[in-house]
């Protein structure tokens, strides 16, 4: 088998270029690029190309946006591509049984987690919001099931008690760019094995929405502070302040209160900190340390409390329509 393989890659959001990056950088040819059809973006909703479009265009190759897989001459167009594999990154469209079987290699896919855990469509986020200590990047053998196909590579990486989801974002997508060049590099001489999915361990990483961003504070300090992370850079973690949005950017787990308050209640401010009575009973206590006010930009809670104190009174209750 020849060192080079033909590679049709398809892909859409900033994740999937860093892989696309990865693969015009290596020995193997990237012969074309499926991606997502233009969407409007801005207050004018202009048609804006995907990250992965614009790479394809700087590098001249050649685009195909079909708005669906299933239809004959988008089949046909990858045929003619003549590719030996397929690569497929955050691409947005079901692959059917047809085109898994058109590329002599199949499909190969780079997913955000280390399979079986987080199947589905936001692995990085739901694994920074369940307390994981490890996320990763597999190399998967597609098939016509949910992120069920065979894996061939798997490379991991720390989460900490700090890491957000647009670090952990950016950290796996260029782990992935690397896992499959190196993928492929070993399927290229016949050196890939690969391996089930283990039927233990399965579990499914729904797809992101804004109205679960707004923070319930009678959950555990612990909890909350996942989710203000795992939700940044989106949907951005929020709450109310006298009946207006307060989005909260970065967070810790505070000590205990040791007094049973309302939960959301804002306690004494610390110099870095808005402390946030929070758990069952308001006894445990969450320190917000970037936040953004209506119409201001994130900042560091210190800089907010030096400019804008007044709005962080003690004793208001986060999280209310209106004021008490």
């Amino acid at each position: 088998m020849s060192q080079s393989l033909r590679v049709a890659f398809a892909g859409t959001p900033d994740f999937a270029a860093a892989s696309l990056a990865a693969l015009l950088d290596s020995r193997h040819e990237v012969v074309s690029v499926h991606t997502q059809p233009d969407r409007g973006a801005g207050r004018g909703r202009k048609l804006t190309p995907s990250p992965v479009k614009a790479l394809a265009l700087e590098h001249a190759l050649p685009i195909h946006q079909p708005t669906t897989l299933k239809a004959p001459d988008a089949q046909q167009t990858l045929a003619a591509c003549d590719a030996d594999v397929m690569v497929v990154v955050a691409y947005g469209l079901i692959l059917p049984q047809a085109v898994l079987d058109t590329p002599r290699l199949g499909c190969l896919n780079v997913h955000a987690s280390l399979l079986p855990r987080w199947r589905g469509a936001a692995p990085i986020q739901r694994a920074i919001e369940a307390g994981d200590t490890r996320s990763g990047v597999t190399i998967m053998q597609m098939d016509a099931g949910l992120d069920t196909g065979d894996m061939l590579l798997v490379r991991d990486t720390p989460i900490t008690a700090t890491t957000t989801g647009g670090e952990l974002h950016d950290r796996l997508a260029t782990l992935g760019g690397k896992a499959i060049v190196e993928a492929l590099d070993a399927l290229a001489t016949d050196d890939l094995t690969a391996t089930p999915q283990p039927s233990e361990g399965v579990t499914y990483a729904t797809k992101l929405s804004k109205a679960e961003a707004e923070l319930d504070f009678t959950r555990p300090a612990a909890e909350l502070a996942a989710r203000v992370h795992a939700f940044n850079p989106w949907p951005v973690a929020w709450t109310r302040l006298a009946g207006e949005p307060l989005r909260l950017w970065l967070a810790v787990p505070g000590p205990d209160n040791g007094t049973a308050t309302p939960p959301g209640t804002l306690l004494e401010n610390a110099p870095d900190a808005l402390r946030i009575a929070c758990g069952p009973d308001g006894t445990q206590v969450l320190h917000i340390t970037r936040a953004q006010l209506p119409g201001g930009k994130p900042l560091a809670v210190r800089d907010l409390l030096n400019a804008r104190g007044e709005r962080f009174a003690p004793g208001q209750r986060l999280g209310q329509e209106t004021t008490s």
